[in-house]
């Protein structure tokens, strides 16, 4: 299938029978075993979402045959007569043949008609916030919204006459309440960072589209393997490519995309606008980083189950354990959004949050463990331990939107369990126990995410 070529981004070529991904993906019990499970489907005339992961967009190279595709490090592209291009490449700021791989793969996963990928999650947000929001429009954002987000936002837009309201939008009476006629996007994030919260996508497409909003939706933690915000009436999706999608932490990348007329009836104007934009500046992402991030989504279904199975039995480990105070992962039946999760999602994630009793403990035990890394960023095939109060969230650490520092966020790699879990059991073992705001001797990380002039407070409603 050829995709069309329409500068920074491709729209997927018509497809007369495209296929349901729910018959691949099943939701297990949480007491019978892992979050999800990948199935063979019973052979139909489409491939399953597996097999699309693997060969989608990559056909043997036509000059040489080669089975895994090229990396065409290239800036500019041959012209046979003036202004007629060989495969609809001129310049590689607007589209190279690795780029466009990475785009038909992911409008096929996503079953979205439009893609553009580009160098980073942050810039995925930019081109959604630039090219379909104007002064005088609101943005309505959640209460768990990723740090990085939310200084963007607040620095970069806020300036330009754009208003921010943040909003529970797990509460779907509070957006209902909240949402107006100003109001141009609603900016969902499910499951949220750092928090897992859960937003019911469909029922948030109809309040928004009842106020002639645009919902987009950043499914991140989710991934196409997961979760299909398209399919339940998103107008856009947003990855951060760099973290499952990818998957072994050696990218930086993003993606946006866009349905069609039959989910989103203002479709077209959404995906002409993003082509303008994103044809006017350098966001796409470079040919090594799409050829990588094409080459980890050939593993993201197997991927996907293993981090959803780990991340399964930490959570159900760590309810377990006296110094953890709480535990929030959309597998377990005490997460307020576990039915919401069942019903959108086939599989829960594989990333766990939690909150420790004390803030020395929490701050002990991210320094303690040995084989979970103590970093940033998530979604790689190694585990990672990150304290957001003073890492990935200190941007909103003087305002409401603000992290506990007893908190703690695990992304789950695809290490074997029992080595995972030896891990956390020493490094609580080590934990200091003190009470909160006694010295335990333990400095908390420095981060270079410091915001030294974020604004005030967004209002809440």
């Amino acid at each position: 299938m050829t995709p069309k070529v329409t500068g920074e981004g491709i729209e997927r070529a018509a497809h007369p029978d495209w296929c349901d991904f729910g018959s691949e993906v099943e939701v297990s019990s949480v007491k019978e075993g892992p979050a999800v499970s990948i199935t063979e489907p019973l052979r139909t005339a489409q491939p399953g979402i597996s097999t699309r992961s693997v060969h989608s967009g990559a056909d043997p190279e036509s000059h040489t045959g080669s089975v895994v595709a090229p990396i065409f490090q290239t800036s500019t592209f041959m012209m046979d007569t003036p202004g007629q291009t060989r495969a609809g490449f001129d310049y590689a700021r607007t589209g190279t043949p690795n780029r466009s791989d990475l785009e038909q793969v992911l409008c096929e996963l996503e079953n979205a008609t439009f893609a553009a990928a580009v160098n980073s999650g942050t810039s995925a947000e930019v081109a959604v916030f630039s090219a379909l929001l104007g002064p005088g429009d609101e943005i309505i954002i959640p209460r768990d919204i990723y740090g990085g987000t939310y200084r963007l936002l607040v620095n970069e837009y806020e300036r330009w006459g754009i208003s921010i309201r943040t909003v529970d939008l797990t509460d779907t009476e509070a957006l209902a309440a909240a949402i107006s006629e100003k109001t141009a996007i609603v900016w969902v994030e499910t499951p949220s960072n750092p928090g897992l919260d859960i937003v019911d996508i469909e029922e948030t497409a109809r309040l928004a589209h009842a106020a002639n909003a645009l919902l987009a939706v950043d499914s991140t933690f989710a991934t196409p393997i997961l979760q299909r915000p398209i399919e339940l009436g998103a107008d856009v999706v947003i990855h951060s490519t760099t973290k499952f999608i990818n998957g072994h932490s050696d990218v930086i990348g993003g993606a946006v995309l866009a349905g069609d007329g039959s989910t989103c009836a203002r479709a077209a104007e959404v995906v002409e606008r993003l082509q303008n934009y994103l044809a006017s500046v350098g966001l796409g992402v470079a040919p090594f980083d799409a050829w990588l991030t094409r080459r980890g989504i050939k593993t993201l279904p197997v991927r996907m189950a293993r981090h959803c199975e780990n991340a399964q039995a930490v959570a159900e480990w760590l309810e377990g354990r006296p110094e953890i105070a709480e535990v929030l992962y959309p597998g377990l039946p005490s997460h307020p959004g576990h039915e919401v999760a069942k019903k959108q999602m086939s599989g829960f994630g594989g990333v766990v949050s939690f909150r420790t009793d004390t803030e020395a403990r929490a701050l002990s035990l991210v320094q303690n463990t040995q084989l979970i890394t103590l970093a940033e960023s998530l979604g790689g095939v190694e585990s990672l331990i990150d304290h957001p109060a003073t890492m990935t969230h200190l941007a909103v650490a003087d305002c409401e939107l603000s992290v506990s520092p007893t908190f703690i966020r695990l992304s789950l790699g695809i290490e074997d369990i029992g080595d995972i879990l030896a891990d956390l059991e020493s490094a609580l073992a080590a934990s200091v126990q003190t009470p909160d705001g006694v010295s335990s001797g333990v400095e908390a990380p420095v981060s270079d995410h410091s915001l030294s002039a974020l604004k005030r407070p967004v209002a809440t409603v």
